[in-house]
């Protein structure tokens, strides 16, 4: 699938999730150029700290799949995951994870990662951030 689709997707999720005062942070499942699976932060809304973007993804495109195995699936994200979706994006054997902005921490998950620099998504990520130590 086209990065470019990809991307536009996924601003239109960070957009969402700023919408609603979530950290701005937006993933999706690709699946034969198609995607499976969509998601944003929702942790503030649900109080519920496991409601990560790639998580409600990934539930997403298993709902879709009836299957919990995402061998073949790409997921796509605009920040590097957490460890905790790292465990969880290894335990439903997704293939591939690309993303678009990068947290300082080492990473060493077994699953092949690929990051490609946005600015735009860094730059809403460093501004929600400053604008929350305003506060």
């Amino acid at each position: 699938m086209n990065n470019n689709i990809i991307i536009e997707e996924l601003e239109k999720l960070v957009n969402k999730a700023l919408l609603e005062n979530e950290v701005p942070v937006g993933a999706i499942i690709v699946e034969n150029n198609k995607i499976i699976g969509r998601g944003y932060n929702k942790v503030e809304k649900t109080q519920n700290f496991m409601n990560h973007a790639e998580i409600i993804a990934i539930k997403e495109a298993m709902k879709y799949k009836k299957n919990w195995r995402l061998n073949e699936c790409t997921l796509y994200v605009s920040l590097e995951p957490c460890s905790m979706c790292n465990e969880i994006i290894k335990r439903s054997r997704i293939k591939k994870v690309i993303y678009f902005s990068k947290k300082d921490e080492y990473n060493d998950n077994k699953v092949e990662y690929e990051y490609i620099k946005n600015d735009y998504f860094i730059t809403i990520l460093k501004n929600f951030f400053l604008n929350k130590r305003k506060k």
